[in-house]
């Protein structure tokens, strides 16, 4: 593969491309298009041009004339050149995707050659079989041979015996053609013929006798004849019988012309079995296969090793970017402890650490949090909202993030425009966005909020747009821009152009991961200089008003347990000992289940009077989704709160209905969420005694 980019079609290829090129390799990597093939681009160029005016071609089994290692060969190749565009959506060069075909297009070309000849053998065989007479078989076979090979005159002809000289006794003459038999010295066709059929040599004439010196033209123009092969046939040492096949126009003769001859030449004076040739074929046949499939399965293994690497380069990468934001983290809460053990420690020192580790480990969670977005794995618990209320309400926000120097203006339709998304991983996606801005125009300039209804998804990055109606929630800003080379990678997870310490790089990451989750995604456009705009685009959806009026009426639920009955299914130890404990501080009653199966025995058919069963999500056996539906269904009273760190199954699918509490949690939030559905069922228990 290559790829030749920008108004010169600079050239970069891969190693394979590189075999390709022989010669011409490294010395064409960067150098243009145009002066690396020169001897093909007029070939070429139509193609060349195509790509680049933005229309894809596909070329199979194309021959073209290459000089990459010091001498012109014919070559055939099956490509495609397709235009590459840059973020403007503008052609800015090509990219090449090839396979050279002439290994493949010349056995092939052997084997209809190979075909062919056998063929016109068979024929030979059967008409010379009619005939019991040598000089009738010697005849019918230059005849033969002269019309199958399209020659003025084909002969054959006996040695001298001093093997000066030869008599030709028959020939085949096409019309206008005079006969060529008659005596003729061997020495009169120059030293060249008589060295090389003197050795049993092959003598082969090409090119209109300009191989030859004057006076040995002469002679063969003597006879009406301009090229010719000469095959001999040396028996006990001895030259004593001679093939001729002529043309009176010039003709360079090909090997399998020259394989035809000599095997016709064979057969006539030795009576070579045609077996030979059949074996031979079918030995070509099978060499063919074995290199075709050869080839195939080093390229699947090529390939395979290729997306390998890329895998691991991806992982590297990210792995590294965590293991370094962790490591940092980890740190902190290391020391912070280390220190909280001292007895002296002064109380305001203690309340300061407890803050460190608190904090850090909110640093953390969200840490994970953005990397799930990125993946598309977070748990989303989306809403309908009104996005124009939404922006307004953010842009308050925003003006207190980006500063008073940083000018907020905000640009909403008059009618108002609704999406279904996770109402917090919105709102953090636009701020993530925000201070992006902030710090690319370093703390002054205009930041603009822009909404656009029924919008449609344009190409993004390579991929196909969608039709439909979609939210486009544009924020402009005035700062530096980004480089050209750079903005395909601003979503990538740990990338990032700020100092160190200034920025983890996956902010970004997380405004792609929500939006691709969500079922949109975001553009980004910027011009050097001058500013750059990132693009949301989200399904827009209709207004959900029972959905919104359903939002309760909860009232504030203080943290703290009033004795309440709690059944915690939990399958690691130490999660499962650290929640019963901090449930029983905080006033609650607690059973503890190491997985589902025990927790549905302790519930029993009644639900053994618990309150609330607090349930991790993943867990060996039965899953938590599923242990709360089962509940769900056989105990409708019974209110379930999930725990999960990650699940696949609620990134693919949701919570459920259920409420779901994101680890690491806190005892404050723990307490709140359990007081909070308890609150829920307590007023579900009404409306249905109602």
């Amino acid at each position: 593969m290559f790829v030749a980019f920008g108004p010169e079609l600079g050239f970069i290829y891969n190693d394979a491309y590189a075999e390709i090129l022989g010669d011409k390799h490294p010395a064409a990597l960067g150098r243009r298009f145009r002066d690396i093939w020169p001897e093909i681009w007029p070939d070429i160029v139509p193609l060349v041009e195509k790509a680049l005016s933005g229309e894809s071609t596909w070329s199979d089994d194309m021959p073209l004339r290459m000089n990459r290692r010091g001498f012109d060969e014919q070559t055939w190749f099956t490509f495609s050149y397709s235009p590459v565009r840059d973020e403007q959506d503008r052609v800015a060069g090509m990219f090449c995707a090839c396979t050279e075909t002439t290994g493949r297009i010349r056995a092939e070309a052997a084997l209809r050659a190979n075909e062919t000849r056998l063929q016109f053998l068979d024929t030979l065989g059967k008409e010379t079989a009619k005939s019991t007479n040598a000089d009738e078989i010697l005849a019918t076979t230059t005849r033969m041979v002269a019309e199958h090979l399209g020659l003025s005159n084909c002969a054959y002809a006996d040695m001298d015996p001093d093997e000066d000289g030869f008599t030709i006794r028959g020939d085949w003459a096409a019309e206008g053609s005079p006969s060529i038999v008659g005596h003729y010295s061997l020495a009169d066709f120059g030293k060249r013929a008589v060295v090389e059929l003197s050795a049993g040599r092959p003598l082969v004439i090409n090119d209109n006798l300009a191989e030859l010196a004057p006076d040995e033209a002469a002679t063969f123009q003597a006879i009406g004849i301009s090229a010719t092969i000469c095959m001999p046939l040396v028996k006990d040492g001895r030259l004593t019988a001679l093939m001729a096949v002529h043309s009176r126009v010039p003709h360079a003769w090909s090997d399998h012309e020259l394989a035809l001859v000599t095997e016709v030449t064979e057969r006539s004076w030795a009576h070579i079995e045609r077996v030979r040739a059949v074996a031979n074929l079918e030995a070509l046949n099978a060499t063919l296969e074995e290199r075709v499939e050869q080839r195939s399965s080093q390229l699947a293994e090529t390939e395979a090793a290729l997306r390998q690497s890329q895998k691991l380069e991806a992982v590297g990468q990210l792995t590294g970017g965590v293991a370094h934001d962790f490591n940092n983290l980890l740190t902190i809460i290391r020391s912070s402890i280390d220190f909280l053990r001292r007895p002296d420690l002064a109380e305001e020192r203690r309340s300061r650490y407890l803050n460190a580790v608190s904090e850090t480990v909110d640093r953390a969670a969200k840490l994970t949090s953005q990397l799930l977005a990125f993946a598309r794995r977070q748990t989303l618990k989306p809403e309908t909202l009104d996005v124009g209320a939404r922006l307004g309400a953010i842009a308050e926000l925003l003006d207190t993030i980006t500063g008073t120097p940083i000018k907020i203006v905000v640009n909403l339709p008059e009618r108002p425009c609704f999406v279904r998304v996770d109402a917090s991983q919105f709102e953090t996606a636009l701020v993530n966005m925000a201070v992006n801005a902030r710090d690319a125009m370093n703390g002054v300039g205009t930041l603009t909020l822009s909404l656009n209804r029924h919008a449609a998804l344009p190409p993004i990055r390579g991929h196909a747009g969608a039709s439909g109606s979609f939210t486009a929630i544009s924020l402009n800003d005035t700062g530096c821009g980004i480089p050209p080379d750079l903005l395909p990678r601003v979503f990538e997870p740990f990338f990032t152009t700020k100092e160190v310490g200034k920025g983890t790089g996956l902010g970004l990451s997380q405004v792609f991961g929500f939006a691709k989750q969500s079922g949109g995604d975001v553009e980004v456009e910027s011009i050097l200089g001058e500013g750059t705009t990132f693009t949301l685009y989200l399904p827009e959806v209709q207004p959900d008003f029972a959905a919104s009026e359903s939002v309760g009426d909860i009232t504030e639920i203080e943290p703290g347990g009033v004795g309440q009955q709690v059944l915690v299914v939990e399958d690691n130890i130490e999660v499962g000992r650290f929640a019963t404990q901090i449930l029983e501080d905080l006033g609650y009653a607690t059973t503890w289940a190491g997985n589902a199966e025990d927790a549905l025995d302790i519930i029993g058919s009644d639900g053994a009077g618990f309150d609330v069963v607090f349930s991790d999500v993943v867990m060996p056996g039965m899953g938590g989704i599923e242990f709360a539906k089962l509940l769900q269904h056989k105990l409708p009273h019974l209110p379930v709160v999930l725990a999960s760190g990650y699940s696949h199954v609620l990134a693919l699918e949701g919570s459920h209905g259920f409420e779901l509490l994101q680890k690491p949690y806190s005892a404050d939030q723990v307490s709140r969420v359990l007081r909070k559905a308890v609150s829920r069922q307590g007023t579900y228990k009404n409306k249905v005694q109602a």
